[in-house]
């Protein structure tokens, strides 16, 4: 089996860590660190680099919680992270040793958040449910995301009657730097209604993020006249615009906002993309889909990919051996 060295990342990587990820089989900016960085002070950080000799193979980004290691528990997704070269051989030889390396430092589970394949790009490696399986990994959560492989998109007659009310009333659609009007009259109010939560991100944080990723993270805003009605904040990746916050005020049925905003999206700003990925539907940590939620992002033609989040004890890493016969 090949041999792997395994360290603890630490600033002085930084930069080799950020340069790796652009040759790596994932296609998204939230693992670059001045994104997992920015809520540092939450998490104790125990994120793995693994080399090969002198060579950077794979990341593991990564945060300790007790004798549990999660990847990662302030990002949507996470995962092991590997050069886009790589045969499966050589990925399970590096989840053998992450694992060995965890179980002989006092960890005893491992917990990750599945990257959805529609951020893996052009990349068709990945084992993670395989691998679960042999590890004897239990599946602590699952989640649908309603996601739109663009060249398919359509919409049914109620997406469509909410984009011409939408026309009817003259509603605009501006993107914007201003991410206090959406977040102060729009997204907290109705978070705090509805489900008596605050938006995962504060506001001073989406600023801070957005200033760091001033391409990566936009804000469009729904405007009647020049009243904010609605908006959504968009991550975008290499071939996936995401739905991070999507939220319209208490007329957006009445107005349209939010079919009208989307069908500008669609029809208009990511048509270069591969998909749209509106986000779940799932309530009670994936127990329940909230249905008329789901009816809604089906409308436009989205359909539900599924996200795995799974615990594994690391003194399994003994199940991989003497895989291939």
């Amino acid at each position: 089996m090949q041999q792997f060295d395994i360290k603890l990342y630490q600033s002085k990587s930084k930069k080799n860590w950020n340069t790796f990820l652009s040759d790596s089989n994932q296609q998204t900016f939230l693992f670059l660190r001045d994104f997992m960085d920015y809520h540092s002070d939450r998490f104790q950080d125990f994120s793995l680099m693994i080399y090969e000799e002198d060579e950077l193979m794979a990341l593991l980004p990564a945060n300790r919680v007790g004798d549990a290691v999660y990847s990662h528990q302030g990002l949507t997704y996470g995962g092991l992270i590997y050069k886009s070269r790589l045969k499966s051989q050589e990925v399970i030889n590096i989840l053998k040793t992450v694992l060995e390396f965890l179980d002989e430092n006092g960890i005893k589970t491992l917990l990750i958040k599945e990257l959805p394949f529609v951020f893996l790009g052009n990349q068709t490696n990945n084992l993670l449910a395989y691998l679960c399986f042999k590890l004897k990994a239990q599946l602590q959560r699952m989640d649908m995301h309603s996601t739109l492989e663009l060249k398919f998109k359509s919409y049914n007659r109620s997406r469509k009657n909410g984009y011409k009310r939408g026309l009817k009333n003259n509603l605009t659609v501006r993107e914007t730097d201003d991410f206090e009007s959406f977040w102060n009259e729009i997204l907290i109010p109705n978070l705090d209604d509805r489900h008596d939560v605050k938006p995962v991100h504060s506001l001073e944080e989406i600023q801070l993020l957005k200033s760091r990723f001033p391409n990566k993270i936009r804000q469009f805003n729904v405007y009647l006249k020049d009243k904010i009605v609605a908006g959504t904040t968009i991550f975008e990746t290499k071939h996936v615009a995401h739905s991070q916050y999507i939220s319209g005020n208490a007329d957006k049925n009445t107005l349209g906002s939010l079919d009208f905003l989307h069908h500008y999206l669609l029809e208009d700003v990511f048509t270069d993309k591969m998909y749209f990925n509106f986000g779940i539907s799932n309530e009670d940590n994936g127990q329940h889909i909230n249905e008329g939620l789901q009816y809604w992002k089906e409308g436009f033609g989205a359909r539900s990919i599924t996200q795995g989040f799974y615990m594994i004890n690391t003194a399994n890493h003994k199940l991989l051996e003497n895989l291939y016969v």
